[in-house]
């Protein structure tokens, strides 16, 4: 594209920050679940990692993405103590994941959420449409979903064109689940395309 002239909006740097989680989740670390991973497959530096994050419940996932929809064999992890069972865990998510699998495990602390996420739309730092999930596309999500944390640290990311996806706590605050490069996340069917594809360019200059 750099031969033809053309200058990419978000640079391929840009696209790991935003779509793998060790290229965000520091700037957030407040305000998502506690997380660390490993630079490969081995057992050995899972095992690291695990020890890293404590005891108690955790997800489980790769750089991109987890396998929530196997979620007692491929994604929670009932006890990081149990060191055979959170193997089992891990190995199946990568059999799972196959060549798809991306960087290493993630080790996420668990949480309880009482909500479905709500997925948020951000062009150059701004928050610009709320939608539901596109997993539960017709669990919409409530008029007062607070940014107001959230939208100082999305700027700081400065990143062009991305979601945010974020879930209601069982304690009442708004936690982040995960960020995407807007390119490549998906849009959920009971939003409009013209709604998402107007509020995206009133929004690029």
């Amino acid at each position: 594209m750099a031969r033809r002239g053309v200058t990419l909006r978000t640079s391929a740097e840009q696209y790991r920050r935003a779509h793998e989680l060790p290229g965000w989740h520091g700037t957030l670390a407040a305000l998502t679940p506690a997380s660390v991973w490993t630079r490969g497959v081995m057992r050995a530096d899972f095992d690291r990692a695990r020890v890293e994050l404590g005891t108690g419940p955790a997800v489980l996932r790769d750089y991109t993405k987890s396998m929530k929809h196997y979620w007692h064999e491929a994604a929670f992890i009932p006890d990081l103590a149990d060191g055979e069972t959170a193997w089992k865990v891990a190995s199946r998510l990568r059999h799972l994941r196959e060549d798809d699998f991306v960087g290493g495990f993630v080790l996420r602390r668990y949480e309880r959420f009482t909500s479905a996420e709500a997925r948020t739309w951000w062009v150059n730092g701004g928050c610009v449409v709320v939608s539901s999930h596109p997993d539960t596309p017709n669990d919409f999500p409530p008029l007062d979903v607070d940014l107001d944390a959230v939208a100082p640290m999305i700027a700081a990311l400065g990143l062009p064109f991305i979601t945010v996806d974020l879930a209601l706590r069982a304690d009442g605050v708004w936690r982040v689940v995960e960020i995407g490069d807007g390119q490549v996340s998906d849009r959920p069917a009971t939003t409009e395309p013209s709604k998402l594809i107007t509020a995206l360019l009133a929004r690029t200059p």
